[in-house]
């Protein structure tokens, strides 16, 4: 079902994948800032600011940090349901560090995050019309797979929207061919996809979006959006092709950016939005998280 026709509905999302501790820098080479973050719970986080009814489906820790987090989540408005708790864990924790252009990179402490066995066995589907994960998610929970798959099968049997950002990190994986066979697995269940034409490349080795476009169209995929290097972000839409283009920004740290992005768009898209001005508030949200340190602003900077 495609997110056009979850939009007609009180459409509810779950957002599934791993939320961490996150230091950010704040000022000093060695001065950094204690945040709570994650590609899907950034989204998640950012939903609920947008009015949307959002869960969240992940695994935590019995610790102070895990405390915090569910906290956290609580107090952005995101449901909590589904937070599953492991006795003797804790979260997992990454660094942020910036080049000159505000461009991120990641240092990564989460091998044994205990969201990592959150499908190791079999998993109740949430309540929700509409479903929200990453290719981030796959990496992490693909030793149960199967479990996933099969929870994405019960939920699209009950008229429920699959959504995937497909964001690849190739180092999440043992190789690239392993993360190609989980993600062929998993796109044919998918009504809309998010990707950027880096991921493309990084992923299935090419960076044009009209081979994006086949490639997900040849899977089923209905509705396909791809970022491009030039700020223009592509549609497709069915037998519809729509691109608009985004205002450049000085960025500060683009951590969380394209998340940003995915939660306005799919708020604009569940609220009524056309497709052009859903993409155009997501540009806009997107543009508003560069301006900022770390993966989710302060709630007085997203307007």
């Amino acid at each position: 079902m495609a997110l056009s026709t979850a939009r007609d509905r009180a459409a509810r999302v779950c957002c599934i994948g791993e939320v961490m501790l996150e230091f950010a820098p704040c000022g000093g080479a060695r001065d950094y800032r204690l945040a709570y973050g994650g590609d899907t719970y950034n989204t998640a986080v950012y939903l609920a600011r947008k009015g949307v009814a959002v869960e969240y489906l992940t695994a935590l820790g019995d610790d102070a940090f895990s405390d915090e987090i569910l906290a956290e989540l609580r107090r952005e408005g995101v449901r909590c349901d589904n937070v599953h708790r492991s006795v003797g864990q804790q979260p997992g924790l990454y660094v942020i560090s910036n080049d000159a252009d505000g461009e991120r990179a990641f240092h990564y402490w989460r091998d044994s995050s205990p969201v990592r066995a959150l499908f190791d066995g079999p998993m109740a589907p949430p309540r929700c019309e509409v479903v929200y994960f990453s290719g981030i998610t796959l990496a992490v929970i693909r030793r149960g797979l199967d479990h996933f798959l099969a929870m994405l099968d019960t939920l699209r049997g009950r008229g429920a929207a699959i959504v995937m950002d497909c964001n690849y990190r190739a180092r999440q994986w043992a190789s690239n061919a392993e993360a190609r066979e989980i993600y062929r697995q998993v796109l044919p269940r998918c009504d809309l996809l998010f990707s950027g034409v880096d991921d493309e490349c990084a992923l299935w080795g090419d960076g044009e979006v009209e081979a994006s476009h086949a490639r997900y169209r040849a899977a089923g995929i209905s509705e396909v959006l791809v970022r491009d290097s030039a700020l223009v972000t592509h549609l497709f839409t069915g037998g519809d092709y729509l691109s608009v283009r985004a205002e450049r920004t000085s960025p500060v740290d683009t951590t969380g950016a394209g998340d940003a992005f995915n939660a306005a768009c799919l708020a604009g898209r569940l609220q009524g939005l056309d497709w052009r001005a859903a993409i155009v508030a997501a540009q806009h949200l997107a543009a508003r998280v560069v301006q900022a340190r770390g993966a989710v602003i302060a709630p007085s900077a997203m307007d």
